[in-house]
């Protein structure tokens, strides 16, 4: 039987509970979006490296018995027992068996066998459902037969831009951190030739592409020297590619007290659902996992679910339905800035609201996390059980961890046979309270760690 939040979610999406899925988790979604729209000049990086698609494995906890799951490999027979262990009923795993590509959407679409499965699938009624549509979901899609439960692919696009959400903020008269938009390098000149100048460390600006993600595609300027730099690349760049194209926001550094993410839910009527409101740790920008629940007074929750409504409207209005994670912040003054960017598809906390279902009923605190193994050889599911020991049990007063992704501990293994290297587990503690899950997650690492060797 699939969970309530899972039901909950089709619904929105599909207009029925009962619809069956087939679960895309395209992690690299954005570096997709990103294409026709550059951002700051800097070195490419990839977003499709063994990581990064084997966390697709995360898609085990969301979907049901009556769902499917696309992926490049097998998932470990010991884990899926293990998801089952824990009160869940995992999809069907379906591999793909084209030639190696880019992505798990690209490899699917040239995938003869599982090709004839889903359009099998889609005679019957089911639909795609990726983490995010990017131009390679619609061509999987198209080639299967499936429909897609995602708005169309421009709608998707435009509204996951940061200059989307600067502008509905602004629109909307949600408060909004101080910035500007840019579409074209005249104009970031421009801007930098007002405002650069008085970058300092305590007045600094940070510039974000509009379709960064995880740190990447963010410069902070602290000084008017590093502010005429920046211009400098982007000028150079765009002489040399006669393209004056550069889609960045420029916002004031906010002195913070927390980072927050909160989901909400736009279904296909236009109702908006505030599924979760959780605190961000984030390290240099980048996200490391979450915690709740948040630390928000009465008023400041309030805050954020008059944006969640509000955010919510505007999407539909502008024909987004489907699942919006949304980055927020608390200022050191405990004023809330409800909308830092909108990212309107899944995020890492969507594939756990299963888990926290079934697990949770009397363990409200969780954190959600990952630690990097460094490791000689493979490890087994088996022996991430034994490192974790009694930590795994999940005790209905004093909690416990749930492993939430083992294929990410193994995926570079086959990089250089025989050499060490580094592996991740995700993971989330169940707790009573918000001190009992940090323990429970320092506890977890140390560990893994001493099973390990805990080499460095």
């Amino acid at each position: 039987m699939p969970t309530g939040y899972l039901r909950a979610l089709k619904r929105a999406v599909t207009g029925d509970p009962a619809t069956p899925l087939v679960f895309l988790c395209n992690f690299e979604v954005e570096q997709r979006w990103a294409t026709g729209f550059p951002g700051l000049p800097a070195p490419a990086f990839s977003m499709t490296g063994p990581l990064v698609t084997r966390m697709e494995e995360l898609g085990a906890l969301l979907a049901g018995p009556d769902d499917h799951l696309i992926a490049q490999h097998p998932l470990d027979p010991g884990f899926l027992d293990y998801v089952r262990s824990l009160g869940l009923e995992p999809p069907t795993v379906l591999v793909t068996d084209g030639p190696p590509a880019e992505s798990t959407a690209a490899r699917a679409a040239t995938s003869p066998e599982l090709l004839a499965t889903l359009r099998g699938l889609a005679a019957r009624g089911a639909r795609l459902m990726p983490m995010g549509l990017a131009d390679d979901g619609l061509t999987l899609a198209e080639r299967s037969g499936l429909p897609v439960a995602a708005p169309d692919l421009a709608t998707v696009v435009r509204v996951n831009s940061k200059i989307y959400s600067r502008r509905l903020v602004e629109d909307t008269g949600l408060r909004a951190i101080p910035g500007w938009c840019c579409e074209t390098v005249g104009e970031f000149a421009d801007l930098m030739a007002t405002v650069g100048d008085r970058c300092s460390p305590d007045s600094a600006l940070v510039v974000k592409d509009a379709y960064g993600v995880s740190g990447k595609g963010l410069v902070v300027l602290d000084d008017p020297a590093k502010a005429r730099r920046v211009v400098r690349a982007a000028t150079a760049r765009a002489k040399r590619r006669d393209d004056e194209r550069l889609h960045v926001v420029v916002e004031t550094w906010l002195p913070k007290r927390a980072d927050l993410n909160y989901q909400l839910t736009v279904d296909v009527h236009g109702e908006v659902r505030l599924d979760f409101v959780k605190e961000a740790l984030t390290r240099n920008g980048v996200h490391m996992g979450h915690i709740s629940p948040a630390e928000l007074d009465a008023g400041q929750h309030d805050e954020i679910r008059h944006a969640a409504d509000v955010v919510g409207k505007a999407l539909h209005a502008d024909g987004f339905t489907g699942v919006v994670g949304v980055d927020a912040v608390v200022a050191a003054d405990g004023a809330v800035y409800p909308v830092l960017e909108i990212n309107a598809r899944f995020n890492m906390s969507t594939y756990q609201g299963g888990v926290l279902e079934v697990l949770a009923d009397r363990l409200p605190a969780s954190l959600a996390a990952q630690h990097t193994l460094r490791l000689s050889e493979p490890m087994a599911f088996a022996d991430v059980r034994t490192a974790l020991g009694p930590l795994a049990e999940i005790d209905p007063v004093r909690g416990g961890v749930v492993v939430t992704c083992f294929g990410t501990v193994n995926a570079m293994a086959d990089r250089h046979p025989g050499e060490p290297f580094e592996g991740r587990l995700y993971f989330i503690a169940l707790g009573p309270d918000r001190a009992a899950v940090t323990e429970l997650a320092a506890a977890t690492r140390t560990a893994l760690d001493t099973f390990t060797g805990g080499a460095r």
